[in-house]
């Protein structure tokens, strides 16, 4: 099953999709492992013109590269097979997209890319150093992200133990809470890795996640974020989808996706 309209061949692909369905860290509903067959499953009824941007999903040339499956339960092994199939598409100057998977998966791409600065859209700071004696948690997913980058903007975050909230007061975390959202106008310089934690929506749009918080952000606010920043981006995931529910959080997460390659279009020489 492939994402629907990714159906160019690696040697003409500009974008790799890899499937990542680990899911071993997970705290509460589990089921992050069937997220990236979620996302292309219910992918399958969308148009493939856009109207904004007056371009074709299946004419952007992405590779549905398939699930890179793990063999183990030891991310760190994981990890490195994972981030070579993703650092051999840098190489050739492609753009990787990772379909999750719990959050942590996305350190292929952030390691392989080196980016400046790290912009998720996050119910919660991810911020912990370990969690249940894991430093690879999916709790743990920004503090991992800030041992590359120089930054984190975490947007719509709303939840998260005492500690980090003292952590992200440090001048290398920038917390967009969810009130502010709908008028944030992204100041993005150097390069950006960009991950969206399905989380981030509210619980009642999008259910069928680890963990979900209410009081999250509407699909129009996700919506208004990915077209801010999809245009500075070099790298994108989608992550903690799992498939506790009748689609609408897998949908919701597909048409995001396919918006992040839409709204990168002007980036590409």
């Amino acid at each position: 099953m492939l994402f629907s309209g990714a159906i160019a061949s690696r040697n003409e692909a500009s974008y790799v999709l890899f499937g990542a369905p680990f899911d071993f860290s997970t705290t509460f509903i589990p089921g992050t492992r069937f997220g990236p067959n979620q996302l292309r499953k219910f992918s399958a009824h969308f148009e493939d013109y856009d109207p904004r941007t007056k371009t074709h999903f299946s004419e952007l040339l992405v590779h549905d590269f398939g699930d890179v499956v793990p063999e183990s339960s030891h991310f760190p092994t994981y990890l490195d097979y994972l981030g070579g199939f993703v650092t051999e598409a840098v190489n050739d100057d492609l753009i990787p997209i990772i379909i999750g998977g719990e959050h942590t998966v996305n350190m292929a791409a952030i390691q392989a890319l080196q980016p400046d600065t790290y912009v998720c859209l996050d119910a919660h700071l991810d911020l912990r150093n370990s969690y249940q004696d894991n430093s690879w948690s999916h709790a743990t997913s920004t503090l991992r992200a800030l041992e590359v980058v120089d930054h984190a903007i975490i947007i719509g975050a709303r939840s998260g133990c005492e500690e980090e909230w003292e952590r992200a007061t440090n001048s290398d975390v920038t917390i967009i809470p969810p009130e502010e959202v709908h008028s944030w106008k992204p100041n993005l310089t150097g390069s950006i890795y960009f991950s969206i934690d399905i989380d981030a929506a509210d619980s009642s749009i999008a259910p069928a996640t680890g963990t979900p918080e209410p009081f999250g952000l509407t699909a129009q606010e996700m919506l208004h974020v990915v077209r801010s920043v999809s245009p500075h981006a070099s790298g994108f995931d989608i992550v903690e989808v799992n498939d506790r529910d009748s689609g609408q959080t897998a949908i919701l997460g597909a048409k995001l996706l396919r918006e992040f390659v839409h709204s990168h279009q002007p980036t590409l020489s």
